[in-house]
């Protein structure tokens, strides 16, 4: 079987980006596992894009603010046990790739929000 196909663009000018989503658990709450480290802070909101080819639909386009475990892994507060499994499809067949969505942040932090990441230019 082939590898999946799965691009790395660890260095994104914007922070906090999307990022690739290579696994997630069935549970409560769900543990997410990205492709490279995902450099979010926790109560930053979060979506999940779950195309067909992946399994676990049921979770596509929820939301919630996640807690970050490590470099690689946060938790989200979405109830997962009863979904589908989540498989990563072989890149035959890859049409979109799962993807972690920033897309709100608790108003009390407002940290990642505003992060340019980009290097000064003189």
């Amino acid at each position: 079987m082939a590898e999946p196909l799965i691009p790395a663009y660890p260095h994104p000018q914007f922070q906090p980006a999307m990022r690739i989503i290579t696994a997630i658990t069935n549970g409560f709450p769900a543990v997410v596992t990205t492709s490279f480290a995902h450099n979010y802070l926790t109560g930053l909101v979060v979506r999940l894009d779950i195309p067909d080819d992946y399994g676990m639909v049921q979770a596509n386009q929820q939301f919630g603010p996640i807690t970050v475990l490590s470099d690689t892994t946060f938790s989200i507060p979405i109830d997962t046990t009863f979904f589908d499994a989540f498989v990563v499809p072989s890149s035959a067949v890859i049409s979109t790739l799962a993807q972690a969505v920033p897309m709100a942040e608790v108003s009390s932090q407002l940290y990642q929000a505003v992060r340019d990441v980009a290097p000064y230019i003189y």
